[in-house]
């Protein structure tokens, strides 16, 4: 699970937060911000038998070398970059220029035996670029070694099916970030993972090698209770 569902708890009490998340059935996890929590993120891994094979992180004009290597020591094999500002998404020389950032990055993160990608919102699927959409034109830019991370529900509300996405980002795409709801920009209106519109099962049929990795913004209820019955629900059908 991506650990932003549960910030404040996460904040007040790490190592419990990770406990709790452990006693649910997790066995990996995504921190975010994963610099700002120090020591405590790497004793409650441990101590709740976690791993976190992948971590959000903004690093693009930071320094890489801190990033990957506090990364390479908490385990961690893909540092993500979870967001990159609209503004930046509206041109072909503009996104290229992203592009060029992250393969610049992913030269340094192989130094340290990590690899880097992307995260997107809504922003990189709604404007089109030379017939396709910002993220599709992005990944065509990209080396090999950099990966990407769908936040499959954000496709939704940028207005793309995130089915037909998918595909067509191939091998590219190593996790999902998986949540649910109305497929709107209100963040609050998510919900646990099959209790929303979006077809969950479609989703991961699309890219079933993908890491799955269940989420919610926000919510009009408890995320902690939202995140057990996403669990839950992924288990019963055989997707988790």
């Amino acid at each position: 699970m991506q650990l932003y569902t549960v910030r404040e708890l996460l904040t007040e009490d790490t190592v419990g937060t990770l406990k709790r998340i452990a006693d649910i059935g997790f066995t990996q996890v995504e921190p975010f911000a994963f610099l700002t929590f120090g020591d405590a993120l790497r004793e409650g891994l441990a101590e709740a038998g976690l791993s976190a094979p992948t971590t959000h992180q903004g690093f693009i004009g930071g320094d890489l070398d801190e990033v990957f290597g506090a990364a390479k020591e908490l385990g961690v094999e893909t540092v993500i970059d979870p967001f990159v500002a609209p503004e930046r998404w509206q041109t072909a020389a503009d996104v290229a220029q992203i592009a060029e950032q992250l393969n610049a990055a992913a030269e340094v993160a192989a130094r340290h035996g990590v690899r880097v990608g992307y995260h997107n919102h809504a922003h990189e699927l709604e404007n089109r670029i030379e017939g396709v959409t910002a993220l599709e034109f992005f990944a065509g830019k990209l080396a090999p070694e950099v990966v990407l991370e769908v936040d499959t529900y954000w496709v939704a509300v940028g207005g793309v099916d995130p089915v037909a996405l998918l595909p067509t980002l191939g091998d590219r795409v190593v996790a999902l970030h998986i949540k649910d709801g109305p497929g709107t920009t209100e963040t609050k209106d998510q919900v646990a993972v099959g209790q929303g519109s979006l077809p969950i099962e479609q989703i991961i049929a699309a890219a079933p090698d993908a890491l799955r990795v269940i989420e919610l913004d926000d919510s009009r209820g408890d995320r902690f209770q939202a995140v057990a019955d996403s669990f839950a629900f992924l288990t019963a059908k055989g997707l988790a």
